[in-house]
């Protein structure tokens, strides 16, 4: 890749609708419903160049160039899956590149998008977490992903959508990066953007507990949990934030989000990993916690639990465990009352499934390089 001089002009991309009417009334000197017919052409028709947007005047399309651009992110390359999961690699910049995955369903389509280049933790059993960590992700960049997997799929808001999901589940940890995600997801909601109901677009958190707290007030959609262990002792291996956000606080801050969102459900999500986390007294601790999740707040199933068999990734020391323990595992919570679906594994035959994206990243940590230490010195990795 070769670098891209910094740009003075506004990448509307960057900007939601609040931030687009007044960049229209405060710098182009505009009514504010120019930003609506600009944020169709963008998101609803794909279109990047304002020459092409006819119903604005000849003059607003100049003021437009002046100023403005539509940056969207380069495609490096993209991969179909067998089993139709579609892959793209992004650059973000001269140096850097995140993957974004768009997974079919019955009756859905799935785009799972990251938040920042690399991730700032260091979950154990995560692809991601071996690549270290270089920055955020602007808006712009986030919304970019949406923008491409919709060109691709010919998506158009309010008709028969191929794209009916978001889910904040890729690259990085979303909350670490809260104000360009949380604009970001109100572009993915807005009708003028691309009309997605609030409980169709997911944050998935390792649990930043006062981050939690504060997307709570300011957006609303739903709320997923890597939780992947029922104690502490466990989940701190696995998830070293649990250090500092021991279960019990993470239950806490998910019970208030529950409570300030009318009772809305929480999922969980539980990676299971061979003589890891995946034997009965580990279903058992999990049942209780969720259990006790339930009775807080007077409701059957508040907590969901979603079951990801582990999807292994060279190098890394956890196995996946085989069919029998996932049926015993899932047949312990069924036994229990709570639904507990085992997530099919989709796209890993392209390094897509969960766990496994790992895009191009200057690793402004040391972590890249430990592990590709210890791949050399053992050939396995270690917990750290």
């Amino acid at each position: 890749m070769t670098e891209v001089a910094a740009s003075t002009k506004q990448n509307l991309l960057d900007l939601d609708r609040e931030g687009l009417e007044r960049f229209f009334a405060d710098t182009l000197g505009e009514k504010r419903f120019r930003a609506h017919q600009v944020m169709k052409w963008i998101h609803h028709r794909h279109v990047t160049e304002f020459e092409q947007m006819t119903d604005l005047g000849k003059a607003l399309r100049a003021k437009l160039e002046a100023h403005a651009e539509i940056r969207v992110p380069q495609v490096q390359f993209e991969k179909p899956s067998t089993d139709g999961t579609h892959k793209w690699l992004l650059a973000m910049d001269g140096s850097n590149a995140i993957e974004t995955v768009y997974i079919p369903d019955k009756g859905r389509g799935t785009l799972c998008v990251s938040s920042q280049v690399g991730c700032a933790l260091n979950c154990q059993f995560c692809s991601t977490a071996t690549q270290g960590f270089n920055r955020n992700l602007s808006t712009a960049e986030i919304v970019g992903q949406v923008w491409t997997a919709a060109k691709h799929l010919g998506n158009v808001p309010h008709k028969q959508r191929r794209l009916t999901n978001v889910v904040m589940m890729g690259m990085g940890e979303p909350l670490m990066n809260f104000d360009n995600v949380v604009r970001a997801m109100s572009v993915m909601r807005d009708d003028l953007g691309y009309g997605l109901a609030n409980k169709r677009v997911t944050l998935s958190t390792a649990g930043l507990v006062p981050m939690i707290d504060r997307l709570a007030e300011v957006s609303d959609v739903s709320l997923a949990v890597s939780l992947h262990a029922p104690d502490d002792e466990l989940r701190s291996q696995l998830v070293p934030l649990n250090k500092k956000y021991p279960i019990a606080e993470l239950m806490e801050s998910c019970v208030r989000y529950a409570q300030r969102k009318r009772g809305e459900s929480v999922t969980f999500e539980y990676t299971l990993m061979k003589d890891v986390n995946d034997q009965p007294q580990h279903a058992r601790g999990l049942i209780r916690l969720m259990r006790d999740f339930d009775n807080r707040l007077q409701m059957k199933d508040a907590a969901k639990v979603n079951l990801i068999p582990f999807n292994p990734f060279p190098g890394t020391r956890y196995q996946r465990p085989d069919d029998a323990a996932i049926r015993r595992f899932q047949k312990l919570l069924n036994e229990s009352g709570r639904i507990a679906p085992v997530r099919r594994t989709r796209g890993d035959d392209i390094d897509a499934a969960c766990g496994q994206l790992k895009g191009q990243v200057m690793d402004r940590t040391r972590r890249q390089a430990e592990f590709r230490k210890r791949l050399e010195d053992g050939g396995v990795d270690a917990a750290a």
